[in-house]
């Protein structure tokens, strides 16, 4: 079950907690991806609050937002990327994009298999994706107070379970966003410290959600011709005889 748009953009935009959440994970995001000059980045789900440094250097930003969440025109200034379309019908070429975050998509679509199978369609040769979902291990998946409380939390396990069956390759994997999802003052203040022993320690405290960097694996093109070596040859000229030398008549005849 997709969340409305109001209520994603009212956290994410007009609260403590949503903006801190905004931070740590876009910061994450872009230790990942640090540039994406000239090239095609997409967001899909709820992402576009993680797209904003890619303005810069991308050749084209483009906001893709579910049918049953709605659409909010985005960035608030500037020219609108921001599109309503279907989970499993997306208005982008095969092969056009070259960086994809999916975040309050995934978890929350009721056809998740339908889904990755566009995404896998939509990434050019070796495009990379980058999955936030909620840590079924962590605090954030068990409250409905944020938009981490909604849809199907995951194991680091059964996320990449999933991506390796649509012919992903799993490159990096993370966990983030230590911090509990409380929005009281003492707690605001704490969220550096959390985040940083999270980091040093991860085993302690679990991250709310985890970040999973795929890339699109391609089967190698097949050459023309025979696909296998012939093991026993025929042997056509088998059995012809081998030319002879003739003799030097005329030094004979001298």
């Amino acid at each position: 079950m997709h969340l409305d748009v109001p209520d994603l953009r009212n956290f994410y935009y007009r609260s403590t907690l949503g903006r801190a959440a905004q931070k740590v994970i876009r910061d994450e995001l872009t230790l990942l991806w640090p540039e994406a000059k000239g090239q095609v980045v997409a967001g899909f789900g709820f992402a576009v609050p993680l797209l904003r440094p890619y303005f810069k250097d991308a050749r084209r930003v483009i906001g893709l937002m579910p049918g049953p969440q709605g659409v909010m025109p985005w960035p608030p200034e500037g020219r609108n990327v921001s599109v309503l379309c279907e989970d499993t019908l997306w208005p982008i070429e095969t092969g056009h994009i070259d960086k994809l975050v999916v975040m309050h998509g995934l978890e929350t679509s009721e056809h998740p298999t339908a889904l990755l199978d566009e995404i896998w369609r939509v990434l050019g040769p070796g495009g990379r994706a980058v999955f936030v979902v909620p840590n079924r291990a962590g605090l954030w998946s068990r409250t409905d107070s944020t938009p981490f409380g909604y849809g199907r939390p995951y194991s680091l396990s059964q996320l990449e379970a999933q991506l390796r069956k649509h012919r992903f390759v799993t490159e990096r994997t993370l966990s983030t966003l230590f911090q509990p999802p409380l929005r009281n003052r003492f707690w605001r203040k704490s969220a550096g410290m959390f985040e940083r022993v999270g980091h040093k320690i991860p085993i302690i405290a679990a991250g709310g959600v985890l970040m999973v960097e795929v890339t699109k694996h391609s089967a190698a093109p097949t050459r023309p011709g025979l696909k296998e070596a012939v093991r026993r040859p025929l042997k056509a000229l088998e059995g012809i005889a081998k030319p002879v030398p003739q003799p030097d008549t005329a030094r004979k005849a001298t």
